[in-house]
Order: structure tokens, then sequence, then C-alpha cells
């Protein structure tokens, strides 16, 4: 199918440039979301009338979306999940987490404008993309975690496995300790059996 876009697409055109596409993505995307519509010679010739209108309500959208984009761009946002202890997600965040953790913290981000190239799965920190207008792209961190606390570890740079390192290696020297503290106790036994003996004697 024929269509003029009324705005860029990304990999397909710039406003105003007519391009072939396949009809099910016009269809049910394209046309009732508003970014294009049929290019016959009636909707040319309508395009062309209100071109002058299409490019300032882009322009003042797309002035509105750098604002937005100046604040957001490089923000981490924070979403906690239950996870195993290797760090799989008991499910995924989808881009609806993404946008209410976004809009929690203050900053108006549609579950739509968010990029996921694939689920997140796991608990760490990872890079999102949000598209806020058809020219305007941002990135923004999502700090998946099973608490705040561990949030707050994970931003400083450290990944769930060396959390999980850490804490066994705390664990392991809690241990080391115990015996430590054990065979001390036991050393001063032994030393007091040689002691007793020699009282034994001289009573003798």
């Amino acid at each position: 199918m024929q269509v003029i876009l009324l705005e860029r697409v990304a990999k397909l055109g710039q406003m105003g440039e007519v391009v072939s596409v396949k009809d099910g993505y016009a269809r049910n995307f394209l046309l009732p979301q508003g970014k294009a519509m049929r290019a016959n010679e009636s909707n040319i010739a309508r395009f062309e009338a209100s071109k002058a209108q299409l490019e300032a309500r882009n322009l003042e959208t797309k002035t509105e979306a750098e604002a937005l984009a100046a604040k957001l761009d490089g923000q981490q946002f924070i979403v906690i999940r239950s996870a195993s202890d290797s760090g799989a997600l008991y499910g995924s965040v989808t881009p609806r987490d993404i946008a209410d953790a976004a809009t929690a913290d203050g900053f108006s981000l549609d579950r739509k404008q968010v990029v996921l190239t694939s689920p997140i799965k796991e608990l760490g920190v990872h890079d999102v993309s949000a598209t806020l207008h058809p020219e305007v792209e941002v990135s923004i961190q999502i700090n998946v975690a099973r608490s705040a606390e561990e949030a707050t570890l994970q931003a400083s740079g450290k990944s769930i496995q060396e959390l999980a390192a850490e804490a066994e290696a705390e664990a392991e020297f809690e241990i080391a300790e115990l015996f430590d503290d054990i065979g001390a106790a036991a050393s001063d036994d032994d030393e007091g059996m040689p002691r007793a003996e020699e009282e034994e004697t001289r009573e003798d």
C-alpha cells in the first residue's frame, strides 16, 4: 500500500514522503495512529494544503519533547521485583512498568514511548531507549532489584553476581572465625590438662 507520512517514522521516511508499506502495517499501525494516510490524489492535495499546519504542530511537539529529553536523558529508575538467588526474575519488566517508574519519579512517560529490544528478565541495571517524538530519543537506565538497598548497591556498579559472591565470602569468613574460636577454646583446655596431672603427681 502507498501512504503519505504525516510525521517522521523511523526506518520509513520523513513527513510528506510517499512510501510503500505492507497492507497490515498500514491498517494496524500507521493509519489508526494518524502517522500516515493513503496516498491518493485527494489525500495528497489535502496534505499539501495543511502541510504548514502539520509542520508547525510537529515543531511544537518536538520542542516539548526536547525539553523533556534534557531532563530525562541518563536518568535511572528503580523497579523492585522478586527474583531467584541467581538473579532471574519471576516474570519480566514491561514497558508499562518502566513508564510507571518514571512517572512515579515525576517524569511524563507513556509505555508506548518505551523501546525494549528484548524483555528484561534479570536483576541488574539495564539500558533502555525512550522515543519522546519521532525525532527525539533518549537513553534511560532501569535498576531492577529485590530491595531498595540492593538497588543502591547495584547503582554503585556492583552486579548481582558480585553481591552474591561478597555475601558468600562474608558467610565463609564468619564460619572460619567461629572455628578459630572453637579451636582456641579447645587449645586452652588442652593446656590445662598437664597442670592438673602435675598437681596429682605432687600430691602422691
